[in-house]
Parts: structure tokens; C-alpha cells; sequence
């Protein structure tokens, strides 16, 4: 790692609040379009992975704003946020008054912007960069803020997450309608609008589904 990722983080984004989870502060980026071309472009010169840590994803917003809205979806039980990015979804359920929050994510620059997400909301969370596809979690709640993006991790997911629900696991899922989605292993819990910015999707606002991973068709 070339660059330290506390530092770049701080010095490159700003403390926003997601349009959709307004409770919640976080060090997102401001001109997403520009910081996204710049660690394109700079990758191999600052060790940069491409940042999904420093946007509100619409899969991650709706999640989080269910899981406050619903607070006992988590509270008092044992959660881990699979793909946390930013952590939004993590520090919610601590806000939900979860037991304990684990945020999950194989970046190793994720990290560094947990830890200063969880410090800017004064909530106390623990950070895992491994990789948990496969194992038995040792957690209640499963929650994953808009994982099917690609092919190859969805199908990663699918057998994964099928497991943990015939384990009795409580698996929910934040979409905002991705290719690779599989909607005919989940019950919809809720719909929502959730505003996005237009440098990273095709639209200003995202039809967002939370879902319940059952692992049988619906």
C-alpha cells in the first residue's frame, strides 16, 4: 500500500450525509466523477483499488434506512454487514441497537474509512477483511447493501447465502434492481426511492428493493 488511507480519505472527501439516511454522517466523496477518474487513472502511482468505500450505494441506503426503520430486524442480536464500503449499513445497525456489528469487507482500504465513519457517528463496531463466502457466521443477522453487481460474486453469494437461511440465518438484501439479483430466491420487505449520483448510475434516482433471502423461490 503506497499511500496511507486514513490521510488520502480525509484529504479527498468531505462529511456528507446520504440523501436517504440523513441520521448518518460519512466522509463520501464530493465530485464522485473526479475522484473516480483520479484513482482510475492514479491506481498503480497510490495503490488505490476503485474507491466503493466513498459512495452511498442505493443498495447500502435503502438497506440502512430499513434497518433504522425497523429496528428490530437487528437489535440485540449479532450482525455482519457483508461488503460493508463506507460502513453506512454497519453504523446503522449499531444505531438499531444491534448486540454487536461486524462490517465485512476484503478492500483493505475499507478499513481506514469504517474506523473513520464508525469515529465520526460515536459508535463502536469491529472490522474483518476476511473474506466470509463459505464459512458459518458465528451472527444472527446477515445484512448486504448492493452485492449483485457482478456475475462471478453473485454466484459466489447465492450457494452462500442459500446455506445460511437453511441454517436459520436472517439474511436481508438491499438492491436497486442489478442485473444479477436473484429475485426468485428473496420475499420484497420494501420499496423505496433512493436518491443517487448520476457519475456512477444511469439515473438520479433508484428504485431500491430490501429484500429477505429465503433460498427457494418466493
Amino acid at each position: 500500500m503506497k499511500t496511507d488511507p486514513e490521510t488520502f480519505i480525509l484529504e479527498n472527501t468531505s462529511v456528507m450525509s446520504p440523501p436517504h439516511v440523513p441520521e448518518i454522517r460519512l466522509h463520501l466523496a464530493d465530485e464522485a466523477h473526479d475522484l473516480w477518474l483520479k484513482t482510475e487513472d492514479e491506481l498503480e502511482e497510490i495503490g488505490l483499488p476503485p474507491p466503493f468505500w466513498a459512495f452511498a450505494w442505493a443498495g447500502g441506503q435503502g438497506l440502512a434506512r430499513y434497518v433504522l426503520d425497523h429496528p428490530e430486524t437487528v437489535a440485540g442480536k449479532h450482525v455482519v454487514d457483508l461488503a460493508s464500503g463506507s460502513g453506512l449499513v454497519a453504523i446503522a445497525a449499531v444505531q438499531a441497537g444491534a448486540a454487536s456489528v461486524i462490517a465485512a469487507d476484503i478492500d483493505p482500504w475499507t478499513e481506514a474509512a469504517v474506523r473513520l465513519n464508525s469515529r465520526l457517528n460515536n459508535v463502536e463496531l469491529t472490522f474483518t477483511n476476511d473474506n466470509l463466502i463459505g464459512t458459518t457466521l458465528e451472527a444472527d443477522v446477515l445484512l448486504a447493501g448492493d452485492v449483485f453487481y457482478d456475475v462471478g460474486f453473485a454466484n459466489a453469494l447465492v450457494p452462500w447465502f442459500t446455506m445460511l437461511a437453511q441454517a436459520g440465518k436472517t439474511l436481508i438484501v438491499g438492491d436497486p434492481g442489478r442485473s444479477y439479483c436473484p429475485r426468485h430466491l428473496m420475499e420484497p420487505l420494501t420499496t423505496y426511492e433512493v436518491p443517487v449520483t448520476r457519475a456512477l448510475e444511469d439515473a438520479e434516482v433508484k428504485k431500491t428493493t430490501v429484500w429477505r433471502f429465503v433460498g427457494k423461490s418466493a
